[in-house]
């Protein structure tokens, strides 16, 4: 079940109705009304993978317990690595068992050695790079003792599989959800207008730009070898738009979604494209899992606190397993690679906590070297997603050396003029909400209200009429 489908069109509403009118006076009937709901939400794309899920669940929730019994350092250790070795190798199996086969296969065959690479027909199951991370960042925090395991089945069960986040972002941790999944949730007319806002600014943001952009982008790379350097970079360009407005659009989604139900999800964007350098960028971009690769594995490995070399070591690994996480694909790694170097200088200087602010704060326009600071860290970005959007590292580094040729200066193929003007809208309308949690979340506050419907309206109307004929899927369910 998609969020742009007709269908959630249906299930959200009816969801709404029976949550809040006839389970408002029960936690307990509110949360497996949620249950029920986030497992039929999974269950529209593959009901075989509910298993998995109900197992990966069950093993958290009984490893959690345990954990937490255990007054012996070595015990508990023992139950912490049982369960992330168990989660660790269902995704490892079903993410990477052909890609590791295939490369395995390919170093035999350097040394001279014939193999043959006999790969299965592996369905990658949607969400389980997600509800894994939920689960892990669980039985970390319990052996932390940041926290103490859940009591309900029901409500742990309803934090790891919770439909809003469940086949995406963000990822939640339970020091954030749990708790509010376990005390009583009561309706709230302003959560519920601000949640149906977002909603609408994050469909928006998928139907109208990521899927109009896409159009143009799936062109570019899907015949790479037809265009000049200025037009695959201005396909890169767009691809950065659509990644952008396809993932923070499904979290725009998802945090409205959840707002409607009573439940705070952790912010997942911070408008990333404004950003005035790398660092920056990175704590701006898919936040919820940035910040748990800093607190689950970059601190454990000593984090900033072990000399230089150290650090750099330590973000060389982040971005490493970042890019990794992302697909069995050298494109990935190479992006994170990429993206490592990138952080560098930053790291080297001491300068990675110099944008803690938001840019041009309080000022209609930024200063130009703000601007030029943007820009750049921009097209860094966009040069990165060339390997990230690329089919094979052959791809991508033909792309980048036809953006490296004189045709580049080659006048390009341009997408259409309202696709154009739809971006430059976007820009404006994001631009002005930098402060706040989502672009439109204070729009229209002090306007006639006339004029702050008028501007829902058109909104509305071009996710209606401005909506590509060909469905996008969202980019991030295949991670």
């Amino acid at each position: 079940m998609l969020f742009n489908s007709i269908e959630f069109a249906f299930f959200l509403p009816l969801l709404f109705v029976l949550l809040w009118l006839l389970n408002r006076n029960s936690l307990q009937l509110q949360n497996s009304v949620l249950l029920f709901a986030s497992y039929f939400f999974y269950a529209c794309w593959d009901w075989r993978f509910l298993f998995l899920l109900a197992f990966s669940t069950g093993l958290d929730f009984y490893t959690g317990s345990k954990i937490h019994k255990s007054k012996n350092l070595k015990t508990r250790r023992i139950w912490l690595g049982l369960s992330v070795v168990i989660n660790l190798g269902f995704l490892g199996f079903f993410k990477y068992f052909n890609f590791f086969i295939e490369n395995f296969s390919v170093l035999l065959e350097s040394f001279g050695l014939h193999a043959h690479a006999s790969t299965l027909n592996i369905i990658l199951p949607v969400g389980i790079s997600f509800y894994t991370f939920h689960g892990l960042s669980y039985l970390f925090d319990i052996y932390n003792k940041k926290i103490e395991p859940c009591a309900s089945v029901v409500n742990y069960s309803l934090f790891v599989s919770f439909f809003p986040l469940l086949v995406a972002e963000p990822i939640e941790r339970a020091t954030h959800l749990l708790p509010q999944l376990e005390k009583p949730r009561t309706w709230s007319y302003p959560k519920a207008v601000d949640g149906l806002k977002q909603i609408l600014w994050g469909l928006f943001k998928k139907i109208v730009i990521a899927d109009n952009c896409a159009n143009y982008s799936n062109l570019i790379f899907n015949h790479s070898s037809d265009y000049s350097g200025s037009t695959l970079f201005l396909g890169a360009v767009f691809f950065a738009f659509q990644i952008y407005g396809d993932f923070s659009g499904y979290s725009d989604i998802a945090l409205g979604t959840a707002r409607l139900l009573g439940i705070e999800l952790l912010r997942n964007f911070s408008f990333p494209y404004f950003s005035r350098d790398i660092a920056e960028f990175w704590r701006r971009w898919h936040i919820s899992l940035t910040s748990w690769f800093r607190d689950y594995l970059y601190i454990p490995l000593g984090g900033s606190r072990l000399g230089m070399a150290r650090t750099v070591l330590n973000t060389f690994i982040i971005f490493l397993i970042s890019g990794f996480w992302h697909g069995a694909n050298w494109t990935f790694i190479a992006w994170g690679v990429l993206n490592a170097l990138y952080i560098l200088p930053s790291i080297l200087l001491k300068r990675n906590r110099t944008h803690l602010d938001t840019v041009a704060n309080g000022k209609i326009f930024p200063n130009i070297r703000d601007a030029v600071n943007i820009l750049v860290t921009f097209l860094l970005t966009v040069f990165a997603w060339i390997f990230f959007r690329s089919e094979n590292l052959v791809q991508a580094f033909a792309i980048v050396g036809e953006v490296f040729s004189a045709s580049l200066f080659l006048l390009p193929l341009l997408p259409s003029k309202m696709l154009c003007l739809l971006l430059l809208f976007f820009l404006c309308i994001e631009w002005s909400g930098r402060n706040n949690a989502y672009a439109i979340e204070s729009t229209g506050n002090t306007w006639n209200r006339v004029f702050r419907w008028s501007f829902y309206y058109v909104l509305v109307l071009a996710i209606f009429l401005l909506r590509p004929v060909q469905e996008q899927p969202f980019i991030y369910f295949q991670f």
